[in-house]
């Protein structure tokens, strides 16, 4: 079954529903962002699956993903981190809310988690995640800024925002 996304005015307050091909640039949805780092202070990113519509093959965050009909940001958080990295039972801390404008316009719920676990440890969804790495924050912030076309077009935002 087909979810719609909830549409949101400029206050983050639902004013309809839409499927998710009939959004239009102009429309706000809602998304959720999962910052994972270690005790070491490295980051967890994972590249987006080559099949995904927007940004495939593109580095971001640990888990991300979008709000749909009858979820809050934090049911949403929990579930995109069980399917896309296999990560269940962990509270997540509430972080920033941000809106995002741009290609797609969206209010994105930060949650942070600090967990010291191998790459072993999170089990991939293939449609969700192409791959997945511990990355020390010094060398994530250059290669973002050296290579920007490897990641989604919001990391240098995301990069700032925990880092300064």
């Amino acid at each position: 079954m087909k979810l719609k996304i909830p549409i949101v005015n400029e206050n983050d307050n639902i004013i309809g529903y839409k499927y998710r091909e009939d959004i239009l640039p102009t429309d706000i949805y809602r998304v959720t962002a999962l910052w994972i780092t270690n005790s070491g202070g490295d980051v967890l990113i994972t590249q987006r699956s080559f099949n995904k519509s927007h940004d495939p093959g593109k580095w971001h965050p640990a888990v991300s993903g979008t709000v749909e009909q009858g979820e809050t940001y934090d049911g949403n958080i929990i579930k995109e981190a069980e399917e896309e990295l296999g990560i269940k039972g962990v509270e997540f801390k509430l972080g920033p809310k941000v809106k995002r404008g741009g290609k797609h316009i969206h209010f994105t719920q930060w949650y942070l988690c600090i967990m010291d676990k191998p790459i072993s440890y999170f089990k991939i969804q293939p449609s969700e995640v192409a791959d997945i790495k511990w990355m020390p924050l010094k060398s994530l912030v250059n290669d973002v800024k050296e290579n920007p076309d490897k990641y989604v077009v919001s990391a240098p935002q995301w990069i700032k925002q925990f880092t300064s």
